[in-house]
Order: structure tokens, then C-alpha cells, then sequence
């Protein structure tokens, strides 16, 4: 599968989607991109004055370039229509804050993948490549019906 294609085949879209781009994937790790603009509407109120990214979206952005593109690659010959990624775990330690305009990146590498279920070691770097967060996250690849 093409590095460029995987974003595209992410299940998310504006203003939900938080991958820019990938710069690496194989079998068992990949990384890749974001950059939080300014206009994000969390900026308005997370915090009054001093804005930072809340851990949540900190949290799907990593799950989205960690977990599911990784799962999209894996499960390349069985990807259709009906194929859900779901978030199952996280546990994941914050250690900096990241604020508007700044690019992050996602580096994961697969602890396993067996039955449908995917878990990662995932880390969030900034631009000075200082790590962001870190932790693991897991999550099943399904089918609808």
C-alpha cells in the first residue's frame, strides 16, 4: 500500500482529522505528521487566555497516526466498506503541553497484532524533539455486520 494513500483511507475528515501526512510505515512501526492550527475551536476555551491542545485530542491524534493508519496497512487485503477501526485502551503519561501552530510528530511501533486487535507503544515528539507524551493504545479492527 502507498504511504500517500493510508490518510486518505482514514474513517475521519475536517475538523476531526489529525494527520497531515506520513513519512514512514512497514509492518511494525510508523510516523507521521500534524500541525495544529490555530483555528481549532478547542483553542477558544482549553485555556482562557493561554491555549494549550487538551490530552484528549492529544490522545486521538496519536490513535489516529499510531493505531489506525497502521491498521489500515495491515489490513490492507481485507479492508472494505465495512471494516471499523475501534479504539479499545489507552494509557498514555502527558509530560509537556503543545501549543497552536505547533507540527508534532507520531512515532508507533506495533507491540502486536492478533485477531483483529492491534496495540501499539506510541510517543508524540515536538519540533525540538522533545517528547509530547507517550504510552500504548490498542484497538480492533472489525467488520460491521
Amino acid at each position: 500500500m502507498d504511504i500517500e494513500t493510508i490518510p486518505a483511507l482514514l474513517p475521519y475528515a475536517k475538523p476531526f482529522l489529525f494527520v497531515d501526512g506520513l513519512s514512514h510505515i512497514d509492518e511494525n512501526s510508523v510516523e507521521g505528521h500534524y500541525t495544529f492550527t490555530e483555528d481549532h475551536d478547542f483553542f477558544k476555551g482549553h485555556f482562557k487566555g493561554n491555549p494549550v491542545v487538551p490530552g484528549v485530542i492529544l490522545t486521538e491524534t496519536m490513535a489516529q497516526i499510531g493505531l489506525v493508519c497502521m491498521g489500515i496497512y495491515l489490513s490492507n487485503d481485507t479492508l472494505d466498506k465495512t471494516t471499523v477501526i475501534a479504539l479499545t485502551s489507552t494509557e498514555i503519561e502527558f509530560i509537556i503541553p503543545v501549543y497552536p501552530k505547533e507540527k508534532i510528530v507520531v512515532v508507533s511501533e506495533k507491540i502486536y497484532f492478533r485477531f483483529g486487535k492491534l496495540k501499539c507503544r506510541v510517543k508524540m515528539l515536538n519540533a525540538h524533539d522533545k517528547v509530547v507524551c507517550e504510552g500504548t493504545i490498542a484497538g480492533m479492527i472489525t467488520s460491521k455486520s
